[in-house]
C-alpha cells in the first residue's frame, strides 16, 4: 500500500467549544512507512500538522497576543527608564536599557508559553485530545507540534517589543542572521516551556492547579536569571541557581544577537543554543510518555 496522509476533519459536538478551529480537529492517519528516511519524514510531518492546526487559533484570540504586550512595555517603559537614568546595576558598555530589552523580550516569551498547559486541559475536557490519542500520530509529534506552535506564538510578542526598543532609542543588530538567531532562541525557549506547562498539567489535570503551579514558577524564574541583572551582582547561591535557569541561556543567547555593542561569541551562543536544545528534547520526551496520563 503506498503511504499516502490523509487529514481529517472530526466535528465536535461540545456545546462550549469557542474557538471554531477546536471543531476542525486534524486526525492524521496513514499507512506505516517502513524506510527510516520515512519514519522521520512522517514525524514531522505530523508535528507541523498539529503546530499548524494550533497556530490557526490566533485567527479567533488575536487579541490575546495585544494584551500579553502590556506587561513588557510597562516593565521597558517604567522599570527600564528608570534604572537607566540612576546607573544603580553596571552593565559594562551598554545602557541599562539596551541591557534589560532582550530580558524582557525573553520574560514575555516565558509569560506566554508557561501557561500552555491550560489549553491541554482544555482540550482534554472537550474531547480532542481523545481524539489524538486513538490516531497512529505519535505521541512525540503532539507534544513537539504544540511546543512549536507557542515558539510561532512568541514572534508577534519579540517585534513588539522590537518595536518598542526602537522607539526608546536602543541600537540593535539588524543583520539578517542576527535576526534570524533571536527569532530561533524565542521560538525554542518558548518551546522549552511550553513543553514544561504540559508536563505539569499531565501530572496535575486541573486548571486551576496549573495556573497556580504557573504563577508560583514565573516570577522565580525570571528574578533567578540575568534577565534585568548580570549573573556577576548575584549572591553566590543565586548564581548557581541562575546557571542551571533555561530562562538565562534564552536571555544570553537573545541579548548576544539583538544588541548591537553585544560582543558576538560563537561559542557562547552555541553553546546557549546546544543547552536549550537539550533540555526541550528532555521535555518533550517526557511530556510524550506523561501526555496520555492527561486523560485517566
Amino acid at each position: 500500500m503506498p503511504w499516502n496522509l490523509e487529514v481529517a476533519t472530526v466535528k465536535l459536538h461540545e456545546q462550549d467549544a469557542q474557538p471554531a478551529d477546536l471543531a476542525n480537529t486534524p486526525i492524521v492517519s496513514q499507512a506505516q512507512p517502513t524506510t527510516p528516511l520515512a519514519v522521520i519524514a512522517d514525524f514531522f510531518l505530523k508535528t507541523f500538522t498539529i503546530a499548524e492546526w494550533e497556530i490557526r487559533k490566533l485567527r479567533h484570540d488575536f487579541s490575546d497576543l495585544i494584551t500579553r504586550a502590556v506587561q513588557p512595555v510597562l516593565w521597558l517603559l517604567v522599570f527600564g527608564e528608570t534604572f537607566t537614568r540612576i546607573r544603580a546595576i553596571p552593565t559594562g558598555n551598554m545602557s541599562y536599557l539596551e541591557f534589560m530589552a532582550p530580558g524582557i523580550l525573553s520574560q514575555s516569551v516565558l509569560f506566554l508559553a508557561i501557561f500552555g498547559g491550560i489549553a491541554v486541559v482544555w482540550e482534554r475536557d472537550l474531547g480532542v485530545i481523545h481524539k489524538f490519542l486513538a490516531s497512529p500520530t505519535p505521541r512525540g509529534s503532539l507534544v513537539l507540534g504544540k511546543a512549536l506552535s507557542a515558539g510561532i506564538r512568541a514572534l508577534p510578542q519579540a517585534l513588539i517589543i522590537y518595536m518598542l526598543a526602537l522607539i526608546l532609542g536602543v541600537r540593535m543588530n539588524y543583520n539578517p542572521l542576527a535576526l534570524l538567531g533571536v527569532c530561533i532562541f524565542a521560538i525554542l525557549g518558548a518551546a522549552c516551556f511550553s513543553t514544561f506547562s504540559l508536563i505539569i498539567a499531565c501530572l496535575l489535570k486541573t486548571r486551576d492547579r496549573v495556573m497556580g503551579i504557573g504563577q508560583v514558577l514565573t516570577m522565580p524564574l525570571f528574578f533567578a536569571s540575568n534577565a534585568i541583572y548580570p549573573i556577576d551582582i548575584m549572591p553566590k547561591p543565586l548564581q548557581v541557581i541562575a546557571h542551571i535557569n533555561p530562562l538565562s541561556y534564552v536571555v544570553d543567547g537573545i541579548r548576544s544577537l539583538m544588541i548591537a555593542d553585544a560582543a558576538i561569541n560563537l561559542n557562547t551562543i552555541g553553546l546557549d543554543f546546544g543547552i536549550l536544545a537539550v533540555v526541550t528534547i528532555v521535555l518533550v520526551i517526557i511530556g510524550s510518555n506523561l501526555y496520555p496520563r492527561i486523560i485517566q
